[in-house]
């Protein structure tokens, strides 16, 4: 009757006073009325609107950021919905990549497929004032094509907005209109960045094209430089009588040689059979407030990004590589998480103090795994950073505890994605001089292993204390994704237990360990990989799936990330005794939003990464086009194959240069079959590559096999 009535257009919206009149409910039984409510809510049947109107869901209208697909179609990302809602081409009408939009939700895509599906109904503001892009001349005006294919359409330049650009120069373009009414964009010529084939260029129009901004603003570097870079420790303890000294315990810093910005620091010392660990992370909050313009600005920018040859910091420098920065002979302040943790990996008891503390010893990675190497065999010589006895003892010592820490996540099934990363040389002008494989060993295990562990400590003490707060979350793949998994490892024999309500870590894990030096070991692992969710920040601690753990967050790097700087002042707040309802209800307003721009942010900033990194990789490899490498076929789709050499480029074999046969792409297996000779290519196969072509423009590399090199025209191409 009620979900008749919820559906009857005549009876929409309702509240529940009103529904409950329609249906002669007695004043006494609206609550059991209610209870029937939430349930329809619960199970999504029905919605239940700010102002208390329940609505079916497909009559929604809802506020989010448009975001467009180079092919017309687009998605809204509303907060607070669970999935982005689905916006067809012919119902995106002018809105323009990055608007934020009101979308009618008009129902789902299909009926396999619960992803709803909407149409924008009215543009509330434009998100992108400037892009960056190709100009090109054509007579008495110019026309501007966008480096991100998601703007979709050529930006109209009058002569008189041309400001003396010419064709093939990378511009920044102010955008006057946005296409309405079926008309191109107008823009107008704001800056000439340069040619397009210079590395520094491409580069800056990327930082266009995402957003980012390495300069500050005045305000911020007027409060920035105010800042006094000294600490006067008596004073610093005479003020604030809860800052612990830790300035008397060893303290080191273990970063890569080329590391600024040092936010943590670490002690160790032996107790009983365990170990007491303090991780030390530096008190940003104390020099950026709540609400100054350097907070403010820390929050825009959300993170910072970090390219081959340049980093585009959260933070002024003055803070990321001074103050804020635990360099070595000076005092600083922290904020430490001090872990007494048994032999067997686990916390038994943990302490997070505000702290002063004083680094011994900047080291780096390269220089602890030779003290441990060394200590392993007395052949070797021992680095200088070993120079000291207390050192090469709390070196060895840290490997122990991280031996201990690495055993009990893989006992409770956290799994470890190793999948090599670039790292990329560039000279003084940008160019890409070398490219390799960024070499992980134990020193830079041990220091992750340090601060998963603070991070998971912080996060569960906050969780039982039932405070606001942000959480570090990564949720359960989607069960057909793992379905599709478990079907196609049986073709190899192995298996997952997936039958349950919840699919556990610990089935991926034993199936990663399973493949180690197997043939099909990297074509399971990426597919493996492939069918996890993106973790995110949210204000419910739901987990980390990954990492096993039912409480994570990101408390070890406040000055390159705003959540952790935003989980510290909550923490200062609270160890004060200043976390009364008042600042509690604040935190619970702002906290969604700021998880929802950090998310956001750290999405925008790992995608711009990807992309200059795929830019250099393209430069390089223009400069080895006819010659030969080895590789390992990354990737297996209907149009080709990728194969991966050994560092870490990745490039395409189209299907139209496989010149033996017609090949058929099996989805299922992830393979290119023959059609006549049954040859076949699966993902983990070795083969031999020419590189055919390399464009930095399109950012696109060809492969063909070296079986079929005489066949090909890359020489031509490449001339």
């Amino acid at each position: 009757m009620i979900r008749d009535m919820i559906y009857d257009e005549s009876y929409i919206p309702l509240k529940l006073k009103e529904l409950a009149f329609l249906m002669d409910v007695p004043k006494e039984d609206r609550g059991e009325l209610k209870e029937v409510m939430d349930a329809l809510v619960e199970d999504g049947s029905v919605v239940c609107t700010a102002r208390g109107k329940y609505i079916r869901p497909e009559n929604r209208n809802l506020e989010g950021l448009f975001t467009r697909h180079p092919r017309g179609f687009g998605f809204v990302t509303v907060p607070g919905e669970p999935e982005d809602i689905f916006v067809p081409a012919e119902y995106v009408g002018d809105a323009f990549h990055k608007d934020q939009v009101i979308v009618k939700v008009t129902g789902s895509q299909s009926a396999s497929d619960r992803r709803p599906e909407g149409k924008i109904i009215k543009i509330v503001s434009h998100g992108i004032k400037s892009l960056a892009g190709t100009f090109m001349e054509s007579g008495h005006f110019g026309f501007v094509i966008p480096d991100d294919p998601r703007c979709g359409t050529d930006i109209y330049i009058p002569k008189k907005y041309m400001a003396g650009a010419r064709s093939e120069e990378k511009v920044v373009v102010r955008l006057r209109t946005y296409g309405e009414d079926g008309k191109k964009p107008e823009g107008e010529v704001e800056k000439i960045l340069g040619h397009r084939n210079d590395p520094g260029t491409e580069i800056a129009a990327i930082e266009v094209t995402y957003g980012l901004e390495e300069r500050f603003s005045k305000a911020v570097r007027r409060q920035a430089g105010s800042l006094d870079q000294t600490i006067n420790a008596d004073q610093v303890l005479r003020e604030n009588n809860k800052r612990a000294d830790f300035r008397n315990l060893l303290t080191v810093t273990i970063d890569g040689e080329d590391a600024r910005d040092l936010d943590d620091a670490i002690t160790i010392r032996r107790e009983g059979e365990g170990y007491v660990l303090g991780v030390h992370i530096a008190d940003v909050s104390e020099y950026v407030t709540e609400g100054t313009p350097l907070d403010q600005e820390a929050l825009e920018r959300g993170t910072s990004v970090y390219f081959p040859d340049r980093v585009i910091p959260m933070l002024p420098r003055a803070l990321s590589n001074g103050i804020c920065s635990l360099n070595a002979g000076e005092d600083r302040l922290a904020l430490s998480c001090v872990m007494t943790i048994d032999k067997k990996g686990a916390v038994i008891d943990h302490r997070i103090t505000e702290s002063l503390i004083h680094v011994d010893r900047r080291m780096s990675y390269t220089g602890v795994q030779a003290i441990l190497d060394a200590l392993g065999d007395p052949s070797l010589p021992m680095h200088p950073e070993g120079d000291r006895e207390e050192i090469r003892e709390m070196c060895s010592l840290m490997a122990e505890a991280a031996g201990a820490l690495k055993e009990s996540r893989r006992r409770r099934g956290s799994i470890d994605f190793d999948f090599p990363e670039s790292k990329i040389l560039v000279d003084e002008k940008g160019h890409p001089t070398e490219i390799h494989p960024y070499a992980r060993n134990t020193a830079t295990d041990l220091i992750e292993d340090f601060m998963l562990l603070a991070n998971q400590t912080v996060a569960e003490d906050y969780f039982w204390q039932e405070l606001p707060f942000l959480y570090r979350t990564h949720e359960e793949p989607d069960e057909d994704k793992i379905r599709k998994l478990n079907t196609f490892i049986h073709n190899f024999g192995r298996y997952m237990k997936t039958g349950r309500e919840h699919f556990h870590p610990k089935e991926i894990q034993k199936l990663l360990l399973s493949l180690a030096g197997e043939p099909e070991e990297a074509l399971i692992s990426r597919l493996a990989l492939r069918s996890m969710k993106r973790a995110k920040y949210t204000t419910d601690n739901l987990g980390h799936f990954a990492l096993s753990t039912s409480y994570y967050t990101h408390f070890t790097s406040p000055i390159r990330r705003y959540p952790d700087l935003q989980i510290h002042r909550i923490i200062k707040e609270n160890l004060h005794g200043r976390l009364n309802g008042k600042r509690i209800s604040h935190y619970e307003e702002v906290l969604p939003e700021v998880a929802a721009q950090c998310s956001s942010r750290e999405r925008n900033a790992q995608d711009a990464e990807r992309e200059v990194i795929r830019l250099l990789k393209t430069i390089y490899m223009a400069d080895y086009i006819g010659k030969e490498f080895e590789g390992v076929i990354s990737g297996v789709t209907g149009w080709g194959l990728y194969v991966e050499l050994d560092n870490t480029v990745e490039g395409l074999v189209p299907i139209h240069a496989l010149l033996d046969d017609y090949y058929i792409f099996d989805e299922e297996n992830y393979r290119l079959i023959g059609e006549d000779t049954g040859r076949t290519f699966v993902l983990g196969q070795k083969v031999d590559v020419i590189v055919a072509a390399a464009d930095p423009v399109t950012r696109k590399i060809d492969f063909v096999l070296k079986e079929w090199k005489e066949a090909m025209t890359w020489q031509s191409q490449k001339e």
